[in-house]
């Protein structure tokens, strides 16, 4: 099972390219980043894990810019957002971005997407909170034209629209990897079977229970199982957990980095390579 982590890297944290490098010379598989482009001061939205907001939400770094960066220096790393919002992106300049990511590093990009839980950033954002996931799909599609081999139009349920166009570069493979995140409920199966390449549960929550429901709907909408990926993501790892994952059939899991400076980051990916 490939070991990759996760980190809210700010201004405060390791640098990109030093935690790049000690990933890839220890054999991590990957690092995924997550996104807040701002966290409002004025807000009624609480935070999901209970109690204060941590401090790292507000200083996160772009995560595109960031894995540029991490990309420049590693040769084999996977990289990835957990998660991106893609209701608070300009569609067309999203997919420019994710397809320069994915053709520099050479098909190293998987895009995990989210709906986000913070109603007072994407309202910042012009996001209608009610038909936020709506818009996500409708966009991510119209992201998927741009990317397609040839000139292709869309027309969007939510608003936007793309004319036949010549978008270069592609992304390396086609099209990245896409992992939806989210709780585990017939509408998110829903929507992973029909626009994703898998899912990305985060904790691994509600995967014993959920996974053969998944993989129901999987194979009943026809799509081939072995095709399916699980990422449980922003783990906080033991021996048994990992064990229960992988006779899961989990191929990757994420683990968790505390926001912290180099010393302690290190430490941590030191004490996390037992599990490699």
């Amino acid at each position: 099972m490939r070991i990759s982590t996760t980190i809210f890297l700010t201004d405060e944290t390791i640098t990109p390219v030093r935690l790049a490098r000690a990933l890839e010379q220890r054999g991590f598989g990957g690092l995924y980043l997550p996104e807040h482009t701002h966290i409002p001061v004025a807000r009624d939205t609480p935070y999901p894990a209970g109690g204060e907001l941590p401090r790292e939400y507000g200083r996160t770094l772009d995560p595109f810019v960031a894995l540029g960066q991490a990309a420049a220096v590693t040769e084999h790393l996977g990289l990835g957002t957990g998660v991106t919002l893609i209701a608070e992106h300009d569609p067309i300049a999203l997919a420019k971005q994710i397809a320069t990511l994915d053709h520099l590093s050479g098909g190293r990009f998987t895009l995990g997407v989210g709906y986000g839980w913070n109603r007072e950033e994407a309202v910042d954002h012009g996001v209608d909170w009610s038909t936020r996931r709506e818009v996500t799909h409708d966009r991510l599609a119209l992201m998927r034209a741009l990317w397609a081999p040839e000139p292709t139009a869309y027309e969007g349920e939510s608003g936007r629209s793309v004319r036949a166009s010549e978008a270069w570069p592609k992304p390396a493979g086609g099209a990245p990897r896409v992992l939806l995140g989210g709780a585990a409920g017939p509408q998110l199966l829903a929507r992973i079977v029909a626009d994703a390449d898998g899912w990305m549960p985060i904790g691994g929550r509600g995967l014993t229970e959920t996974l053969p429901l998944l993989r129901e709907a999987w194979e009943t909408a026809g799509r081939d199982p072995k095709t399916l990926h699980i990422v449980p993501y922003a783990v906080l790892p033991t021996p048994g957990k990992l064990a229960h994952y992988a006779e899961l059939g989990c191929e990757e899991v994420v683990l968790q980095l505390p926001p912290s400076p180099e010393p302690e980051v290190l430490r941590t990916l030191d004490a996390y390579a037992r599990y490699l």
